[in-house]
């Protein structure tokens, strides 16, 4: 199980960048430490914190933004963590590193995740047919005898993108909904094309029932969960809203009802978690705990398995990203050379998304509770940075802040120094 110092109150905060060449510095440090920090090893980064934490305060006065948790993890270590904004207008709560929100279709890693582990220690194969697990997907033709475990999880069904997402959201059955697409027409033979589901995709819901003997939300928490120190990260609407900080759902700054369609399809769309389970996630996927997600595990279910249209179409952040690519619930992109893996997350109120660099073990994790898409931008930011790329306003600021935050100092002893204003 990994530990991240498992903060009380306040935000973690980072060393300044700038340090001597010669001298280490700790990933991490908090302010009113009631728990020892993690042991401090030998580490310089390369990252300007200042200037990302700069940007993203920038990015908070949008009146499209009510509230963000960020995480960067650097080399493989935790770098930065943050809460901004507000989890609650009503009440005036602030987002941090605790606050809960909704991960969308960022869940769709944890389904795939799951079952390459699940392939991996022998409980089922991915080429299997969805027929055989006896699940309630029902394709065009019969097609769920052809179609495979893995297909599922890539998307390569061959129906219509997002079908019958409507009548989910409607509040739809969709076990019921899943028999009813066998009355569509296919697009393309199971196996040949990229086509983005929900309703679909939580059929691997029930081929974890059935390989397991447990509920898929069960089978999550104790084979994945669990073993990260994910105390936080849970499925299903429940658990959001008995959290005792969660983010409440806006647009355009006002409340959005909350509804639990897309929780009706877990392996799709119903993880919740705060941003440090989301870190804990991120590491594991960069291969930082392999006695939970051994290197094979991880090869399965990042290396593309179809090529995709561009998932952030064509703006300019859609145009960055190269090769898009699908693996088992994983996007795969390439950028200035490097190649990221990732995905991104949207329901109603919420938007998430994750992107890392698996040989360099470096990325960044971002939830927030409204329906802006500048967020996903500020990735890049974070790589450009990394890359030692020169500045690009991603997220359209029109330039860099004046003013950088204050750095915290470490004491010999490890303990934080100084003090900290509250997250605004």
């Amino acid at each position: 199980m990994m530990v991240l110092g498992a903060p009380i109150a306040g935000l973690f905060l980072y060393q300044h960048h700038a340090v001597p060449a010669d001298s280490g510095r700790p990933a991490i440090a908090r302010a009113g430490a009631s728990v020892p920090l993690p042991a401090a090893t030998p580490w310089r980064s390369v990252v300007d914190y200042d200037v990302l934490d700069a940007r993203i305060g920038r990015l908070m006065a949008e009146r499209d933004m009510t509230g963000l948790a960020i995480a960067v993890v650097e080399d493989g270590k935790l770098a930065f963590i943050r809460g901004y904004g507000l989890a609650s207008k009503e009440t005036g709560e602030p987002v941090t590193e605790r606050t809960v929100f909704r991960w969308a279709s960022l869940s769709k890693g944890v389904a795939g995740t799951l079952v390459g582990k699940l392939a991996a220690d022998g409980k089922l194969d991915l080429d299997r047919t969805v027929a055989s697990f006896g699940t309630s997907l029902h394709l065009p033709g019969g097609a769920e005898r052809v179609a495979t475990i893995s297909d599922v999880l890539s998307h390569r069904l061959g129906l219509w993108k997002n079908a019958y997402d409507g009548k989910l959201e409607g509040g739809g059955d969709p076990v019921a909904i899943r028999h009813e697409l066998a009355g569509l027409t296919l697009i393309c033979p199971p196996g040949s094309c990229h086509s983005y589901q929900n309703i679909a995709y939580d059929a691997i819901s029930e081929v974890v029932g059935k390989a397991t003997g447990h509920s898929y939300a069960e089978t999550v928490r104790t084979q994945l969960f669990a073993p990260l120190g994910m105390t936080g990260a849970s499925i299903g609407l429940g658990d959001l809203t008995c959290a005792r900080s969660w983010a409440r759902p806006y647009r355009n700054g006002y409340p959005v009802k909350l509804t639990d369609a897309y929780y009706r399809v877990p392996a799709a769309a119903g993880v919740n978690s705060n941003i440090i389970d989301m870190a804990r996630w991120m590491q594991a996927q960069m291969g930082e705990e392999p006695s939970v997600l051994p290197a094979n595990v991880l090869k399965t279910i990042h290396d593309p398995r179809v090529a995709t249209l561009r998932p952030y179409g064509s703006t300019a952040l859609g145009r960055a990203l190269h090769d898009p690519g699908y693996g088992l619930g994983w996007r795969s992109f390439t950028y200035a050379g490097h190649r990221l893996v990732g995905h991104s997350g949207a329901v109603a109120g919420y938007r998430s998304t994750m992107m890392f660099d698996p040989e360099t073990r470096t990325g960044i994790a971002m939830l927030w509770n409204s329906e802006s898409s500048k967020p996903f931008r500020a990735q890049l930011e974070l790589f450009d940075l990394y890359y030692g790329r020169p500045f690009h306003d991603w997220l359209e600021l029109k330039g860099t802040p004046d003013q950088p935050v204050a750095p915290m100092t470490i004491a010999s002893n490890g303990r934080a120094r100084g003090s900290v204003a509250a997250a605004p």
